[in-house]
Formats: structure tokens, sequence, C-alpha cells
């Protein structure tokens, strides 16, 4: 276990603590409250409905859909699902939001206490806890580009639902928080309820960060907005907490307040001072019963969830036997996980399978910045290849050289092996008279070797490796040669 997260201080050291309030936009057709659709990247004002525009006299119904889909994702997340909650107003003014309130869940939401295990660096997993998720709906765009005088609104997210889970300040460093991000992001793509996408903000995360002595009570915090970046949300912790740290330790208070995190200077600055709750004026949306669950709702949609990841990893390690470490890395995202299940069910060993997926696929992935969505092996293409080796149709070593290919090209592994004739020499005469040449013409090495010098073996190997293109069976090659050097 590494040692604690600490800020060093002109005092000694400080501890930081840290909650998230996570906006996932939930995977649906239709608006919270009305049917207009929801669609990325459409004309402003395209998807707008008299509910939306909060045009006199319109009343909301609500999406059974993205009920659906919060209660799945509070059983997604082990937490209790309440079978009553309501809908409250949240009073408030933003030019790009017409109604002059969001309506949301307060006292009384549709999910409460669960909990999220995260995987650290170190091997180690801690418990999250999750205090709360509830419906809202979002607000429009105001849009400030198109004139030096004017502003535009664009209504188009106006409506749309959201759900906003709310974790415990059970995060202790910036890792930690990243850890919880990703592994709320994993579960709600698995659960398919949120798609995930950081870059057009359907998942978004409002950071509370205060500091403290350890063990004292929790400080003052302060919250930074809209963090849609695992890397800036670390950068901007760090800011912060070393910046409420300067300011008590020469003698200041840190004020409770919104904060933004510019990435240009790697600093936060103040958006606001933070409201407290009574300042929204919340009370129950007149225009919305209480929404009422049964017990028989809850279960049917609790039959229907896939396995998530915690349960995957679990599998890998303990049915296929996979390290903890592989096991985690490919069940970290569902993309990797689904990849990883098609090389599995067409009966591979899972260990070549898992080894080809994290060295060699993420590896060259990793390195264009690319994600497995856009790998050009497909699982069935890689599949073909982990066949061959199987079959000894090829070498590992060989077979290194075809995935390049299959890289470069996409062509399956099989064409490749038949075009370059890179079939593996299985043939023991024909090993053994490459063996021989290279023993005659290496006498002085053989007599190293039997001097002692053990690690000349892997000379030969290379020898008659390289007299055969690289393609003799290295298990017939090794046990043929430790025979002649006997």
């Amino acid at each position: 276990m590494t040692a604690p997260y600490r800020i060093k201080g002109q005092t000694g050291d400080w501890e930081v603590v840290l909650g998230l309030e996570v906006h996932a936009q939930i995977t649906s057709n239709s608006k919270l409250f009305s049917g207009a659709a929801v669609q990325f990247g459409s004309e402003p004002n395209a998807n707008v409905s008299f509910v939306d525009a909060a045009m006199p006299g319109m009343l909301p119904v609500i999406n059974e859909k993205c009920i659906e889909q919060a209660v799945r994702t509070g059983l997604g997340l082990k937490a209790q699902i309440n079978l009553t909650s309501l809908f409250d107003r949240k009073n408030y003014f933003y030019a790009d939001l017409p109604q002059g309130y969001q309506i949301s869940q307060y006292l009384d939401p549709i999910v409460g206490k669960g909990t999220l295990t995260i995987d650290l660096a170190d091997g180690t997993s801690r418990e999250i806890g999750i205090t709360r998720l509830h419906l809202e709906q979002d607000a429009g765009k105001s849009l400030h580009e198109h004139s030096p005088k004017h502003s535009f609104i664009d209504l188009n997210r106006s409506g749309v639902a959201l759900m906003e889970i709310v974790s415990e300040p059970d995060m202790r460093s910036p890792e930690e928080a990243a850890a919880y991000f990703k592994k709320l992001r994993t579960i709600l793509m698995y659960l398919d309820t949120c798609d995930g996408d950081l870059e057009k903000g359907n998942m978004r995360a409002d950071v509370n960060v205060s500091v403290r002595k350890p063990g004292d009570a929790f400080g003052t915090r302060c919250e930074i907005k809209n963090m849609n970046s695992v890397r800036f949300m670390i950068k901007a912790i760090e800011f912060e907490a070393a910046r409420q740290v300067e300011i008590i330790e020469s003698g200041g208070k840190v004020d409770q307040e919104t904060r933004l995190f510019n990435p240009d200077n790697g600093e936060t600055r103040t958006m606001r001072s933070k409201e407290d709750a009574h300042d929204y004026r919340y009370f129950p949306d007149p225009d919305l019963l209480p929404l009422i669950l049964t017990q028989e709702y809850v279960d049917t949609i609790k039959k229907s969830l896939p396995e998530l990841p915690d349960e995957k990893k679990a599998r890998y390690i303990e049915k296929m036997g996979l390290s903890a470490y592989d096991a985690s890395v490919i069940s970290a995202e569902k993309e990797a996980a689904d990849y990883f299940d098609v090389l599995v069910n067409a009966k591979h060993d899972a260990k070549l399978a898992s080894n080809w997926m994290t060295v060699e696929l993420f590896g060259r992935l990793n390195k264009l910045g690319k994600e497995i969505t856009e790998s050009p092996i497909s699982a069935e293409q890689l599949s073909g290849l982990l066949a061959l080796i199987e079959d000894n149709t090829i070498s590992g070593k060989i077979a290194k050289t075809v995935f390049e290919r299959m890289f470069e090209t996409g062509k399956p592994a099989k064409q490749i092996v038949e075009e370059e004739g890179l079939v593996q020499v299985t043939d023991m005469g024909a090993i053994e008279k490459a063996i021989d040449e290279v023993i005659a013409a290496n006498q002085d090495k053989v007599a190293e070797y039997k001097s002692g010098k053990e690690k000349m073996f892997g000379f030969f190997v290379g020898q008659v490796m390289k007299a055969t293109g690289g393609k003799a069976n290295p298990a017939i090659l090794n046990d043929i040669l430790k025979k002649k050097l006997s």
C-alpha cells in the first residue's frame, strides 16, 4: 500500500478531503418531461417543445424511460431504490433557464445510499459511499460568440434528463477522485444508462475540495465546477488543495464558493459564492405527482442488469486464471471486456488472449492514442491469429510479425501467413539439419557452452532461428539443440 497523499505545508502535512457530484446525461430518445428529441449537434433550438421553452400553461409529463434508467443505475451502484420520490422546484435565475426554476429532486430522491469500489494503482481497492442519485433537468445554453452586443439562447439542452450522482466525502487523493470518476463512467456505460461522452459534456463532475490536518474535522469546502477531463480534474484538485493550505497557514479563512478551473494556467478562480439549499427555495413541484414505484417493477429491472465490471473482473480471476491487474485492465472498459469475451467464447486460452490484448493490442493503440473501438484489428481477426498460434502454424515470434502486418493492413492473419510464407517449420529433419550447420560453424561457442557458459544456449537458438527465417518451432528446436549440445 502506498503512503497516504499529503500536502506539505509550513506547519506540517495536510490531508485533502474530496467528494464528487457527477452529472450524467441519461441515454434516452427524448427529454425528462417532454417529447422533444435528445440529439447532439442539431441546429440551435431545433429540439425544443413548448414545455422546454416554458410556455404558459404547459405541463411536464414524465418520461418513463428516464425513470427506468435511474433505477437501473441505482441498482448497478448497489444503492437503495426509493419506491416513493418527489420532484421539487429549485428556483434560480439564469438567462438560459426559461422556467426560472429547475425541476429536480431534493429531500426525496429516487435513489438513496450505495457504494462503488475503486481500484488503485498499487493494487488495493477502496469502497466509496454514494449519498444519493436524483433526477433533474438540464438548462439551456447561452451563446455569446455571435455578437459583441447580444447574447443568444439555445434551448436544445433545456429539459434533457440528468442523473446527479453524489458521493460521500470519502476520497483522500486526486488519484482516488480520478479512479472514482472513471469507475462510475464504466458502470454507467456497462448499464447503458449514460454514454459517458466527456467531449460532449454528457458526463461532468463538480469536485468538492477541502483540507484539514489528518484526523481533524472537515474544513470549508470549495466546489470546482464542470470537470469533464480526468487529467484536468487531478490538476485542479492539486492546485485547489495547495491554495487552501496556503490561505489557512497565512492566517486566512477559506470561503465556501464555487470555482472554475483554467487549464491554460492550471489555476482555479472564483465563479460565485456558494449558495446554500435555502437560497434555492426548494418546494415540491405542484405539476408533478409523487413518483411511486412498485417493488415488482424494481425487481424486473434488476433481473435485466448485465454483468458489471467488478463481477467481470472476479470471474476473469477466479474462472480464467488472469492476474488481478490484467482482469482489471480488461474489465475497465465495456468495449475491451466485450472484445475479450469474443476471444474466450471462441475457446482460446484465456491467458494467451489476455496477453495479446493487454501487451500487443493495447500497447499499439496507446502509442497512437486510440481506443479499442478504433482498433484496426477486430476481435474476430485477433481470434484468427490466436488460432494459428495454438495449432502451431506459426510461432509466437512470427505471430508478432503477423500482428504488425494486420495492424497496418487490416488483412486476416491467415492471408498474411500464406502470402508471406510464414508457416512454422515443424519438420524435425529440417530443424536438425539447421542445428547441425550452426554447431559446425561455431565450434568455439560450443566449447564455451560445454565449459559452463549456459547463456550461450540462447546464441544457438538465435542462430538457428536466423537460419530458418524465424520459422523453426521453438519447442522442437530447443529439444533437439539440448540433445546435440549435451
